[in-house]
């Protein structure tokens, strides 16, 4: 039985009029017989050995079902040659391979020249693909918009290679931004968001009646939303050929060093100073919007021991007949790295002293800037975390000199276990590292104290307005997240840094 193979990716249809028809009517040609059978990838890169078509002519082949392959040239097999050699012999150790605009014998001429072309089809493509490559970059640096990068909010206007606001999806967006920042709403985090869009029916992009709250945390990250669209700052080198491999083996999307990305203006829906606030907010979200268990703690996700550096944690510690609510830093978690000093602070007694000290700067609205002195505290802030960053830093780096110090005087440290060692300290060392660096860049950016005294004014308004009697434990557990970006305690004190 005589079989015909037939390849042909969109582009390549589009550019070139390789159509299936034509493939299918001139291999039939070739064939010269009716009783054949067909094996057609419609849409698939040559790029890939992983076809469906191809992969069930191979079997085909090894059953011995199939006693001649037509194909309209080499390159329908594969664009790489090392594929198009691999295919060619697995086919001709069964049956005979026959092209239609290629004389194929198997001959060492024959083969040299089937070699050429395939190393020539090869490098066509390679250079199309730089070719384009440039072009795109070319047409980025241009200031245009390389292709529909089909963000919420927005829609690319072909003719002029730009993006353009769409009025409906851009309501949303400045929605979105202002329940994450406002200090007076009632949704909380980007869960409680996604739940709120959800429920009015409001459409995604793609027309889904369910917000994740991933698609809500992207639309808060995108600096579109600020007027700036950047180009190659996604790496996707690979990824077309994931549908064709494990799971396992497929190749994540990553991101490019930020001084390859290429930007670009576009209009912005959300102000700067909104969109930075969102991002300093967005930093803390994880620890600020930790769940909920089955005790209610006013300050979770906002503590951290002055002593060890550990996140303190709300805990019932039952005493005999009674149960006390205590904040603690202590970790049992498997792997953790600190397992904490051992501080333990009675969570009620903390809670109202942390309030007070909030319905102090609340009750003062037209001094807030002035008695809390939001600059010297954020500076305040950022070099007491440095410091400590840098203790941890040095500790980790004093920790790996003393095992190797050790493994190399004594035999009683195995090597494993100097290596597993080795590796905890060296990942404490960078997490350090790299923290550090994050709050240097954050200490060295421009910030808007005008978004900063709003939410201030806004919360203030809020608690005065309401009255402190009027205020549940909600109430009070959101205002303190609006102005408290975290607690520094001590056993015989406590420090409040504010935003």
């Amino acid at each position: 039985m005589k079989a015909i193979y037939v390849r042909v990716s969109s582009d390549e249809q589009a550019k070139k009029g390789y159509s299936v028809q034509d493939q299918i009517a001139l291999c039939k040609e070739k064939a010269a017989t009716n009783e054949i059978l067909d094996y057609i990838d419609d849409g698939y890169s040559g790029g890939f050995i992983d076809r469906p078509a191809l992969t069930k002519l191979r079997e085909d082949v090894k059953e011995g079902l199939i006693t001649e392959v037509v194909c309209y040239d080499p390159d329908r097999l594969a664009r790489k040659l090392m594929d198009q050699l691999i295919v060619s012999e697995e086919i001709e150790k069964r049956a005979r391979i026959t092209f239609v605009n290629h004389d194929y014998q198997k001959t060492p001429e024959g083969m040299l020249f089937y070699q050429l072309r395939g190393a020539i089809a090869e490098f066509e493509k390679a250079k199309i693909n730089e070719r384009m490559s440039a072009g795109r970059k070319r047409k980025a640096l241009q200031g245009k918009i390389v292709k529909d990068p089909n963000t919420y909010g927005f829609v690319l206007n072909k003719d002029k290679d730009e993006l353009e606001i769409v009025e409906s999806e851009a309501e949303v967006v400045k929605l979105i931004f202002e329940l994450f920042t406002s200090p007076t709403n009632k949704v909380q985090g980007i869960n409680g968001i996604a739940k709120l869009l959800t429920n009015k029916g409001i459409p995604t992009k793609k027309n889904k009646k369910v917000w994740h709250r991933q698609v809500v945390r992207q639309i808060l990250l995108n600096e579109a939303y600020a007027g700036r669209f950047y180009h190659n700052r996604w790496d996707t080198e690979g990824m077309l050929a994931n549908k064709y491999l494990p799971k396992h083996e497929r190749i994540s999307v990553s991101e490019r060093p930020r001084e390859e990305w290429i930007e670009v203006s576009c209009p912005a829906i959300i102000d700067e100073d909104v969109f930075n606030i969102a991002q300093k907010m967005l930093a803390e979200s994880r620890r600020r919007w930790s769940g909920k268990g089955k005790n209610n703690y006013l300050l979770s996700g906002l503590m951290r021991c002055g002593n060890c550096g550990n996140t303190m944690t709300g805990r019932n510690q039952k005493n005999w007949a009674t149960h006390v609510l205590q904040y603690v830093d202590l970790k049992n978690t498997a792997g953790a790295k600190n397992s904490g000093c051992g501080l333990r602070i009675n969570a009620r007694d903390l809670e109202e002293k942390v309030w007070e000290q909030i319905k102090d700067i609340l009750n003062n609205p037209d001094d807030i800037l002035a008695a809390i002195n939001i600059e010297e505290k954020k500076s305040n802030y950022v070099g007491t975390e440095i410091k400590r960053l840098e203790d941890e830093a040095q500790k980790a780096k004093a920790g790996i000199e003393k095992i190797l110090k050790a493994f190399a005087l004594s035999s009683d440290i195995t090597d494993e276990e100097m290596r597993h060692t080795l590796r905890g300290l060296r990942e404490t060392e960078k997490k350090a590292q790299d923290k550090m660096a994050e709050l240097k860049k954050e200490n060295s950016e421009e910030e808007s104290s005008e978004q900063t005294k709003r939410m201030f004014v806004e919360a203030a308004n809020f608690f005065l307005n309401k009255g402190e009697d009027e205020l549940t434990f909600e109430d009070k557990r959101h205002l303190i997240r609006i102005v408290v970006k975290e607690i520094i305690v001590y056993k015989d004190h406590l420090d409040i840094f504010t935003f």
